[in-house]
């Protein structure tokens, strides 16, 4: 049975390697060193170094997305406020990804920064959609929604605010990032139908 301690002493072992080396100079040799056990122990937790990484970046950013799935999950909410909820998460889990990464020298290069940025946008991506995707569902079936493709629908809203949320992969101005929020709202609300001003909260979430 895998122990969960030593699956986490691997992580801890490449999060201190990434604070003194680049990417792409690591090896599994190195984490299995750094960590303090063997090289087959590695494998047999995870299959390649990539995906330590991406385990890494799943522990680091994980808190705030479940707090947030776990809050979509709550039927009893309106859609249009579990929607809020889920992209409170988004920023916050920006938040954390700029303060532990983003405004400190952590990692040696720009280069290795914007990789492990476009997982971890990758990573909220994809683990939010599945739960936004449900309540623009639910939003249908209500009759409070209209539109055909809610995961299309889903993906969309996530990328432009996570996009805009974190403010990195495409730097703008805070006029910017709310001219682009506002012409976001206009085409929700014109395309699933709902009543003007209904998606105005997305305007006043804090950009960073």
């Amino acid at each position: 049975m895998p122990d969960s301690r030593k699956y986490d002493i691997i992580l801890d072992a490449l999060q201190q390697l990434l604070e003194e080396n680049n990417i792409q100079t690591i090896s599994v040799s190195d984490i299995a060193q750094k960590a303090g056990i063997g090289k087959g122990s590695i494998y047999y937790y995870f299959p390649s170094k990539d995906a330590i990484l991406d385990a890494l970046i799943e522990r680091s950013y994980e808190k705030p997305l479940q707090t947030a799935k776990h809050l979509a999950a709550k039927t009893d909410i309106p859609p249009f406020t579990r929607m809020a909820m889920l992209f409170q998460a988004c920023q916050n889990s920006s938040v954390a990804f700029i303060n532990q990464n983003g405004n400190s020298a952590n990692y040696t290069s720009a280069q290795d920064l914007a990789f492990l940025h476009q997982k971890y946008l990758s990573h909220v991506i994809s683990e939010l959609k599945p739960a936004l995707t449900e309540i623009i569902k639910q939003g249908i079936e209500n009759g409070d929604i209209h539109f055909n493709y809610p995961s299309a629908l889903a993906e969309i809203v996530l990328i432009v605010l996570a996009v805009k949320l974190d403010n990195s992969l495409l730097p703008s101005t805070p006029e910017d990032a709310d001219e682009t929020i506002q012409g976001l709202i206009a085409l929700l609300e014109k395309g699933t139908e709902v009543a003007p001003g209904t998606l105005n909260y997305l305007s006043m979430t804090p950009y960073i």
